[in-house]
């Protein structure tokens, strides 16, 4: 994979609040007042110094390894390097080491002294009584969190001392239990995952599937106790990606872990959708002999899905898909984007060869069995259940084929695929040589043997992940019993962009729906759990379908939620009872606004000026 797609794919697997573009300024939810004056009173002697160090002992595996005071326009760094952050308050740093960790030799990447820990106190009179969590990216692993001369972020890159520090909100991230290679490979390689012999590191595996958040917010909320001298009010989780993820992980697993949850694009069905990432590869290995599809020939198809599918809604073309479920364009049919050769009338280099449009219709369809795809008039892929010889799906018709899947990107000549999706493929199958060059084990360094995968090995390793799950720490996060969530009063909002390049959309859907029947149907289940798809949005934010795509008129607009829009929503749910129904997203420029609806409803155009939310209802 190409540096540049590499690097920028690594904010795709990203967990923080959303900052996204949108036609609202950038503002934080509404704190409640901070607590009354005289009702915090922290325990004699207990300040932001060594006295924490002493005064803080939950358990025997938990060590506190650095406290330091930032005051009131300090920049916010450790070391010599300034970072520009200007703490707008007071607020006190503390990094935790919580064992057992993994043990093993020094060299070894499964080798973890236990999960690093890095939590932000606001100062007691700008504490509003919450907690705002931020969750990770991708495998996480960031070096930082746990370093003593640098300051930890989330997956893209916020900062919990921002948060605390302005918000006045304590803010938390995790490592996941293990420290990546370094700051461009941590969260995309699964080195940690593997031990030295080949065997599934199992601590390992619990840590990042969910012990790492569960003991981040245990923490948190105990050094609010001594630092405080009052208990948390409300505690929320904040992530998209992995951090989506971990936000239901905790939903499932520890239902009294947080009030309220915002989860974004999940990388649930973790072994599933990342085995399917590396289907498109392995279509473009077998039938297309390793030939890999131009970035122009990516951009002409998707460019001709959108057009061909984004009148749907309110009759012009909006430049982006509302719902691609309704789409079925099937460039086998194009005479626009076939060679001349093949019957078409494109004389391009962007023309695609028959061949090549039936393997990008298996890429949109998803994995089969047997590389199989039904004509996308009878079947487009885009259900909330898989179909009969469908593994997992395909990103949606629309988005960018040559997006976070790199399947433009090359190294040395061949194509490259999406590097988690290798390591995963290799730790399912326990042959550390299927990788691509990141992993690094002592029975071997990734070789790229992904190559050498034929459909049926691919399917294999699909039932492998599910058959390992114990093994992985349960890493798929996709049990649908919510009750005990639902039972002590928990809120949780799901959002998906519906042009994720990355985690392909269909999964939440899919997991809502099981979870709907799990717990009673959709209105029992939006008394506490709503679920939005965001049509044109990519992965966790940005625009996913358009940008930069030849010939699609007018330029991609789509609304997107504002940072801290949807944030906001959950907050006032869970402390003020006023339950998100339609929310309104508007364009970066204000020209466009849109309601996106609570799913299973959708967005319905009534009449009017189309570029305006009042034009349209949910229904």
């Amino acid at each position: 994979m190409k540096k540049a797609i590499l690097l920028s794919s690594i904010a795709g697997f990203s967990g923080t609040t959303l900052a996204l573009a949108g036609g609202e300024a950038p503002r934080s939810p509404s704190p409640p007042p901070p607590i009354a004056a005289g009702t915090v009173t922290p325990p004699p002697g207990i300040g932001c110094d060594d006295s924490l160090k002493i005064g803080f002992h939950p358990d025997a595996q938990t060590q506190v390894t650095m406290v330091k005071a930032f005051h009131a326009g300090d920049d916010l760094h450790l070391g010599d390097k300034r970072s520009g952050v200007i703490a707008a308050h007071d607020v006190c740093m503390i990094k935790l080491n919580v064992g057992p960790g993994n043990p093993g030799p020094a060299d070894a990447p499964s080798t973890s002294k236990g999960i690093g820990i890095e939590i932000w106190l606001p100062a007691p009179s700008n504490w509003t009584g919450r907690i705002h969590a931020l969750g990770g990216g991708g495998f996480v692993g960031l070096q930082s969190i746990s370093s003593l001369t640098a300051l930890g972020t989330s997956g893209d890159g916020q900062w919990a001392g921002a948060i605390a520090a302005t918000e006045g909100s304590i803010s938390t991230v995790t490592d996941g239990g293990h420290v990546g290679r370094g700051p461009a490979l941590s969260m995309i390689e699964g080195s940690f995952a593997m031990k030295p012999d080949g065997s599934v590191n199992g601590q390992g595996w619990k840590d990042f599937s969910s012990r790492a958040v569960h003991e981040m917010v245990l923490k948190a909320k105990g050094l609010a106790k001594i630092y405080y001298g009052v208990p948390v009010r409300f505690a929320y989780w904040d992530g998209c990606s992995t951090g989506g993820r971990q936000g239901l992980k905790e939903a499932q697993a520890y239902p009294a872990d947080f009030d309220g949850i915002l989860a974004g694009s999940p990388a649930i069905n973790w072994t599933r959708f990342i085995t399917a990432e590396l289907y498109p590869q392995v279509v473009m290995q077998r039938d297309l002999e390793g030939k890999v599809l131009s970035e122009a020939q990516l951009k002409l198809v998707s460019a001709a899905a959108v057009s061909a599918c984004d009148t749907g809604l309110n009759g012009q073309h909006d430049g982006f898909i509302t719902d691609p479920a309704q789409c079925r364009y099937d460039p086998t049919r194009d005479r626009t984007i076939l060679c001349e050769a093949d019957g078409g009338v494109n004389g391009s280099e962007a023309c695609v060869t028959t061949k090549q449009a039936l393997a990008i219709n298996k890429m949109w369809y998803g994995q089969t069995v047997d590389g199989s795809v039904p004509d996308p008039f009878r079947d487009n892929g885009v259900s909330d259940h898989l179909q009969a010889r469908q593994l997992w799906y395909g990103v949606t018709r629309g988005t960018q084929l040559g997006g976070m899947l790199a399947l433009a990107a090359s190294r040395e000549g061949a194509p490259a695929p999406f590097s988690i999706s290798t390591n995963q493929i290799a730790l399912e199958m326990q042959k550390s040589t299927i990788a691509s060059s990141e992993l690094r084990n002592k029975t071997g360094n990734g070789a790229d043997g992904w190559k050498l995968l034929s459909y049926a090995d691919l399917a294999r390793a699909q039932a492998l992940g599910q058959s390992m799950q114990l093994r992985f720490g349960n890493i798929n996060s996709d049990d649908p019993d919510l009750r005990a969530f639902r039972a002590r009063g928990g809120k949780l909002i799901q959002y998906h962009g519906l042009a994720d390049q990355v985690i392909f959309s269909q999964g939440s859907t899919n997991y809502y729906a099981r979870v709907a029947q799990r717990m009673g149907g959709y209105d029992r289940l939006q008394q506490f759990y709503r679920y939005y798809q965001i049509p044109g949005m990519g992965h966790c934010h940005g625009i996913g379908s358009v940008d930069g795509l030849p010939g699609v008129s007018p330029a991609a607009e789509a609304p997107l939620p504002a940072p801290d829009q949807l944030f906001s929503k959950l907050v006032n749910w869970v402390e003020k009872d006023q339950a998100p129904s339609d929310i309104v997203l508007n364009s970066a420029s204000g020209r466009i606004s849109r309601p996106i609806c609570a799913f299973p409803a959708k967005t319905k155009y009534i009449g009017g000026n189309r570029a305006v939310a009042m034009s349209y209802r949910c229904a």
